[in-house]
């Protein structure tokens, strides 16, 4: 589904998107404004081109937090739908990182999200909060440990947020598999021909596309009975290595 056949109508709510100048987050943005909400997208630095209103704000950061909750409350006075999808952290093996970074890749992909889902939440009279988890929270994350290990309590964080934010308020996650963003994704998962054996690793035969991601992000934000929920985008899940080595030695 294109951001330009959404069957949502999002028109006159105000959705916010961390992260949303490039990536995932910009495409979710462009597809909260192809269905008409006033978008506001949040980055340490502007790209440009981002979709939507931007305001710079390192989500890390309370103080900074609270200007941008500031500035939406100037803007538009309230906030219906906030899409937590700031967050990443490099490949590094658990044993060679430092303690500091560890620190701000949980601050960025745990603690940031409840920073902003916590200021966030004076300016919602109802509405909801989406979650962009990811599937290296549910299996092991191998050299992105602490990585892993944040998005595992950022699942965790939206469950309790949405049982003691109900009805009011709903909470959910999108569970994001293997993805391309649209950047260099070649580079990122080591050449042109790995990420084609890592595609055919994926049942659907490729990667999440940013509307992917955006579809289930437009679903679960209109989505009255649904809060707590997980729900995972990730083209039927990752095929097991020994069975893609298998089916490549027997040609099966």
């Amino acid at each position: 589904m294109s951001v330009g056949t959404s069957r949502h109508d999002y028109t006159g709510r105000v959705a916010l998107v961390t992260g949303g100048t490039r990536g995932l987050g910009a495409g979710i943005a462009r597809a909260f404004a192809a269905a008409g909400a006033d978008v506001v997208v949040c980055a340490r630095k502007d790209t440009g081109d981002a979709p939507g209103h931007f305001l710079p704000c390192d989500v890390r950061d309370p103080e900074d937090v609270a200007r941008l909750m500031d500035d939406i409350r100037a803007r538009h006075g309230r906030l219906d739908v906030v899409v937590n999808n700031a967050g990443g952290g490099p490949y590094v093996p658990a044993a060679q990182a430092s303690p500091r970074l560890h620190q701000r890749v949980i601050e960025l992909n745990l603690l940031g999200p409840l920073h902003i889902a916590q200021a966030a939440h004076p300016l919602m009279d109802e509405g909801a909060i989406i979650m962009i988890g990811s599937v290296s929270g549910t299996r092991p994350s191998p050299g992105t440990a602490a990585y892993g290990a944040a998005k595992a309590g950022l699942h965790h964080l939206a469950a309790c947020l949405a049982a003691e934010w109900a009805p009011r308020i709903r909470v959910n996650t999108v569970v994001v598999g293997l993805a391309d963003s649209g950047e260099d994704q070649a580079d990122h998962y080591g050449g042109a021909e790995t990420l084609r054996a890592i595609e055919a690793t994926v049942p659907a035969g490729r990667l999440a596309r940013p509307e992917d991601v955006a579809a289930a992000c437009l679903f679960l934000a209109s989505a009255p009975h649904v809060t707590g929920a997980s729900l995972t985008v990730d083209g039927g899940g990752e095929q097991a290595a020994w069975q893609y080595l298998v089916q490549r030695a027997t040609g099966a």
